[in-house]
């Protein structure tokens, strides 16, 4: 049986894996990816999980993140993924398909868990946002490091737009070939937002686009602590990891 607990990434265009020490927070090898299956239909998404379960060779509660709300284990949206997923048991599809115990959070949930409890938000109090930047914009917030769980900030109407992820996202600046200081201005003013609404008291900006923090920072500008995620595109393996043994860190905990 492996060391550790394996925690897997589904996104809308790759499913990463790899096993954690849910204690530290640490990777224990080198993660594997597969590409998502296009139409990534649930029982093709099945599919290429039960391959990142056997390339570990594991056996054990599994982690598993989704870029979706996510309500005890069913998917109640489709965030860059096929619609086929809206109602579909999520936890039980994949415990079925592989035989092994699943949990299934929200993506952006499990990446502020991580960040939580092992990252940038460590042991900070108050109102902490984890925002991560990629395909969209996922949100995970916290409350004294209790997580609310499916806040999906990055569905907002905003900038007249249906879903700012449309205008703000990492996909968005490099859809319109526009600078990083441009695309800047832009998460300041949903930033902004969010600040007249949830009055945070840090955000945490992840993603992919969290590694290149040195090219957007200075033209970032808010009235809360602003940092960029220390475990990047680790932070969502490494959550959900940690939701499946329940051992989400010393003050987050999932709910809902």
């Amino acid at each position: 049986m492996a060391k550790g607990i394996l925690g897997i990434d589904i996104g809308g265009s790759g499913i990463k894996g790899n096993l954690v020490d849910p204690s530290s927070g640490s990777v224990l090898g080198d993660r594997v990816k597969f590409k998502t299956p296009q139409p990534s239909v649930p029982d093709a998404v099945a599919e290429v999980v039960a391959e990142v379960v056997a390339h570990f060779g594991y056996e054990g509660p599994v982690g598993s993140t989704f870029p979706a709300i996510v309500r005890r284990g069913v998917t109640l949206s489709a965030a860059n993924v096929d619609q086929a997923w809206i109602g579909t048991d999520a936890q039980a599809l994949l415990s079925k398909r592989v035989g092994l115990p699943f949990t299934v959070v929200n993506d952006a949930d499990a990446a502020g868990i991580a960040e939580v409890a092992f990252g940038a938000a460590r042991g900070r109090a108050g109102v902490v946002l984890v925002l991560t930047f990629g395909t969209g914009i996922g949100s995970g917030m916290f409350v004294d490091g209790v997580l609310v769980p499916n806040t999906e900030l990055g569905h907002l109407n905003f900038a007249g737009y249906d879903s700012v992820e449309d205008w703000a996202s990492a996909r968005a600046r490099e859809d319109e070939g526009i600078s990083y200081k441009a695309w800047a201005k832009r998460v300041r003013e949903f930033l902004a937002h969010l600040d007249r609404v949830f009055s945070p008291d840090l955000v945490v900006i992840g993603g992919g686009i969290s590694r290149k923090w040195e090219k957007y920072a200075d033209y970032l500008d808010a009235p809360f602590d602003l940092v960029p995620a220390e475990l990047q595109n680790e932070a969502g393996i490494v959550g959900a990891a940690m939701a499946a043994t329940g051992a989400v860190g010393a003050r987050a905990r999932v709910s809902g």
